[in-house]
């Protein structure tokens, strides 16, 4: 049996993870729970394996570095096995503290029955660099709401970069490995806990999204999210997403097909509209989105 406790846990991956590691250390310090911080490298480039190693002298924190790269869902799950304590706390490792309360709403809030999910936050002003501005837009624009309308569709807007879940709970449910590169863990997750009838409770105890990628980056990612999605759908596992909804209407009225040869007409432009434009248009890259998809599910 794991003892009573809060095991935080980040995964790291080409970010200096310091910052928020110290950060946390100082909050955990005036917690009646014991804590522990377990940060697990995956296979990140050398300079970032220099910085981050010496975590591992601090006390209360251990960084471990792995020989191989994992990928975001066996790692998360790898994390939650080693975790000593009952209650875990997964953070990504790009994200920054924002309140001086944050290790304590989570105390206060927990209870052994359901999961805890704090949101997440970009900063109000846009980077100076134009490169980060579309993952900046996107996040503030599609990421970002109160808990109050979070908890209106809880499992629809949990996401896996803040949330605290009793180690009981996760056990039996874990990420889907199978899913390799980036893309739809949260999306699965939160439908496993709403079948098996776990409740979210949302609050407004957020993480800044610190680690903006740049636009190139941001939209690989995109389409590597709907390789996943393709992937899950044919087999059977996920059909409830807005992407999925729009490909299944324009299926039944018989014009997927006609769309998807439009979309790949106009997809190289909506991408060079995406990666440059000051402030990309969201509605541009949802077409986009659904171009990726038909062309998966068309071909």
């Amino acid at each position: 049996m794991p003892a009573s406790g809060l095991s935080i846990l980040i995964p790291v991956y080409n970010y200096d993870v310091r910052p928020l590691v110290e950060a946390l250390r100082q909050q955990a310090d005036a917690l009646e729970w014991a804590v522990e911080i377990l940060c697990w490298d995956d296979a990140s480039l050398p300079e970032f394996q220099n910085i981050n190693a010496p975590l591992g002298q601090l006390p209360g924190v251990t960084y471990r570095l792995m020989p191989e790269n994992l990928g975001r869902s066996r790692i998360r799950n790898r994390l939650a096995e080693a975790a000593r304590y009952d209650y875990l706390l997964f953070m990504d490792g790009d994200s920054e503290v924002t309140r001086a309360d944050y290790l304590e709403q989570y105390q206060s809030h927990c209870t052994p029955g359901r999961l805890l999910y704090g949101g997440r936050i970009y900063q109000p002003e846009p980077p100076e660099s134009p490169r980060l501005r579309f993952h900046w837009h996107y996040g503030r624009s599609r990421e970002v709401q109160r808990a109050e309308a979070r908890q209106k569709q809880p499992y629809h807007s949990f996401m896996t970069n803040n949330f605290l879940i009793p180690k009981a709970l996760f056990a039996p449910i874990q990420f889907d490995e199978r899913l390799l590169q980036y893309g739809h863990e949260d999306t699965l997750f939160g439908l496993e806990l709403q079948r098996r009838g776990i409740p979210i409770l949302h609050l407004d105890n957020p993480l800044i999204h610190a680690g903006l990628e740049p636009a190139e980056t941001f939209l690989r990612k995109s389409e590597q999210a709907i390789e996943n999605l393709v992937f899950l759908y044919q087999e059977g596992s996920l059909r409830e997403t807005r992407l999925l909804r729009a490909y299944e209407r324009l299926d039944a009225w018989k014009a997927a097909r006609p769309a998807c040869y439009l979309l790949d007409q106009v997809r190289p432009l909506l991408k060079q509209h995406l990666l440059y434009a000051n402030t990309p248009n969201l509605r541009a890259f949802d077409l986009y989105k659904l171009g990726v998809l038909l062309h998966y599910l068309c071909n």
